[in-house]
């Protein structure tokens, strides 16, 4: 299946597995930058791996220090491969854009029109490719 983003926060390209937020993260807080673990105990992903996946949430939620939580994920090699988000989000497309200028790594954020990221969160299992072009193919996985 394939998906254009409404609008591209930071480019690059990105392949990863879906992995779908009910509600939104502050990663200050609520994400090991060291081990890529989703550490906020009550967010309903808690205990979760989430470095190297694709990840699709409403938004992030929280402080203003979540893009250096972000850029420490990058460098460490835990971040996730990309960001789908309904809801435009400065903070952490500037973590984003500041790992891609400071490490050489993108991480690319993409802002999905409701529509589209309705659709990606009916997905029960599924590898996204994330296109310079913000486009994103989806493939279900077994």
């Amino acid at each position: 299946m394939r998906f254009a983003s409404r609008r591209v926060l930071v480019s690059g390209t990105a392949c990863g597995p879906l992995l779908v937020f009910d509600e939104p993260l502050s990663l200050w807080g609520g994400y090991e930058p060291q081990s890529g673990e989703i550490i906020d105990r009550r967010h309903p992903l808690s205990g979760v791996e989430g470095a190297g996946k694709v990840w699709c949430m409403p938004h992030g939620r929280g402080s203003s220090s979540a893009s250096s939580i972000l850029l420490e994920s990058v460098r460490a090699g835990t971040a996730p491969a990309a960001l789908l988000l309904r809801e435009e989000d400065g903070i952490l497309s500037l973590g984003a854009a500041v790992a891609r200028e400071i490490y050489g790594r993108t991480l690319p954020v993409l802002l999905l029109g409701a529509d589209v990221h309705e659709q990606l969160c009916c997905l029960p299992r599924a590898e996204i490719e994330v296109r310079q072009t913000g486009e994103l193919v989806a493939r279900e996985l077994p």
